[in-house]
C-alpha cells in the first residue's frame, strides 16, 4: 500500500491458483473472504466464503483472522486493504484503526506464509468495474461514459479515495490520501462552521467533515453555533434522526454534509482528470440514499463555473457492493501475482 501506481492485467488470472484470504479492515469493521482466481474475465474473482467482523469485540486483526480460520483450510497467503499508508517494515501509518497494524505480525500470529497489504480505496477502485448495474444508485450523468479515469470515494470512519486509471498494458490504479487536504467551503454557514471548529485545531481537512466521525464534527458545531447542547453521541444517531426529521439540527447537519460531499467531489474530479466515472463506495452513503437523492449534492457538484459541462458528462454512482473491498484487495494481489515487477 503505496501512494505508487499498479498494473492489474488485463487478461483473468488463472483458476488454478490455490484459494487465499482477503480483508478489508475499516475503522469499525474488518470483512474477511476465502478467495480464490475465476476465469470469468468480468469476474476474476470468485467468493468462496466470507464474514463481517465488529472491530471493538477484537484485540486486533489477527484474533480475527484466527477465529475466520478455524473452519475450513487454511491459506498461505492474505492480502490486506486498510486505510493509511504501509511502510516498507510492513507496519501501517493510520489514525483510523483501533489497534495496530503489522503484516510481519499477523504472519507470526496466525501462521501465514505471506501478508500484502494495500491501500483501502485502491483495493475498492479495482472491484468497482466488477459492480452489477442492479448494484448502484445514479445520483447524475449519464448512464455510461468513455472508458476513462474512474474515481472512487467513500466517507466512512475516515475519508478515502483511488482512481483507476485504464492503459494500453492493463489498468493502473493511483491510491491517494484524498481525506487530508484542507477542507474547502462555498456558503457562509459552511465558513461559520469551519470557523468554530478551528477553535480546538489548527488545521480541518476534509474527512474532519466528509467521514462518520466528521459527520459528528458538523453536528457539535453546529449546535455550539446555535448555543445548544449537543443531544446526539453517534453519527448514525444523527443520520436517523435527520431523516425522520426529528432533530432540526441533525437535519442541517446531514445537509451541510451532502453540500460539502458535492463540491469536494466535483474538485476531485477535474483535479484527477476524471472522465470515465465517480463511484462513491460504501460507509454512511447507502444508509442515507434517498436522502442524498433529495439534497445539494448534485448541484454543488456540478458548480464549477465553466467546468460544469464537463462534469455533467461523467457518471456519479452511489456503489452498495458490501463485498467490495474484499473482492478489490483479491483483484489487486492476483494483478501483484501475473504481474510482479508491475
Amino acid at each position: 500500500m503505496t501512494n505508487a501506481a499498479h498494473a492489474v492485467p488485463a487478461h483473468a488470472p488463472s483458476a488454478a491458483m490455490p484459494p487465499f484470504l482477503a480483508a478489508d479492515v475499516g475503522g469499525t469493521h474488518v470483512r474477511v473472504g476465502r478467495v480464490q482466481a475465476s476465469a470469468d474475465p468480468a469476474h476474476p474473482v470468485e467468493l468462496l466464503d466470507y464474514r463481517k467482523f465488529r472491530n471493538a469485540d477484537y484485540a486486533g486483526l489477527s484474533a480475527i483472522l484466527s477465529e475466520f480460520l478455524a473452519d475450513g483450510p487454511r491459506p498461505a497467503h492474505c492480502v490486506v486493504a486498510t486505510a493509511g499508508y504501509a511502510r516498507e517494515d510492513g507496519t501501517v501509518i493510520t489514525a483510523n484503526l483501533p489497534w495496530p497494524l503489522s503484516a510481519r505480525q499477523i504472519e507470526r500470529e496466525v501462521g501465514l506464509d505471506q501478508v500484502y497489504i494495500v491501500n483501502d480505496f485502491e483495493a475498492v477502485a479495482y472491484a468497482a468495474a466488477q459492480v452489477d448495474a442492479s448494484g448502484v444508485l445514479q445520483l447524475t450523468g449519464p448512464a455510461t461514459a468513455p472508458r476513462g479515469p474512474t474515481l472512487v470515494v467513500g466517507p466512512g470512519t475516515g475519508l478515502g479515495a483511488a482512481v483507476w486509471i485504464p492503459t494500453a498494458h492493463g489498468a493502473v490504479v493511483l491510491a491517494t490520501e484524498a481525506g487530508q487536504p484542507t477542507l474547502a467551503t462555498t456558503t457562509e454557514l459552511e465558513m461559520a462552521i469551519v470557523r468554530q471548529m478551528l477553535r480546538d485545531r489548527s488545521h480541518v481537512s476534509v474527512e474532519q467533515a466528509l467521514s462518520g466521525p466528521g459527520l459528528m464534527n458538523l453536528y457539535r458545531a453546529l449546535c455550539a453555533l446555535n448555543g445548544q447542547a449537543p443531544t446526539l453521541t453517534t453519527p448514525d444517531a444523527i443520520t436517523a434522526a435527520a431523516m425522520a426529521d426529528h432533530d432540526p439540527l441533525a437535519k442541517q447537519s446531514l445537509e451541510v454534509f451532502c453540500g460539502l460531499l458535492g463540491s469536494t467531489i466535483g474538485d476531485m474530479a477535474l483535479q484527477y482528470g476524471v472522465t470515465g466515472g465517480v463511484y462513491l463506495a460504501g460507509g454512511i452513503l447507502p444508509q442515507i440514499r434517498d436522502f442524498l437523492l433529495n439534497s445539494t449534492f448534485v448541484e454543488r457538484y456540478l458548480n464549477k463555473g465553466p467546468m460544469r459541462e464537463a462534469l455533467e458528462r461523467i457518471p456519479v454512482k452511489v456503489v452498495e457492493h458490501g463485498q467490495l473491498g474484499v473482492i478489490g484487495a483479491a483483484s489487486w494481489y492476483l494483478g501483484q501475482r501475473d504481474h510482479p515487477n508491475a
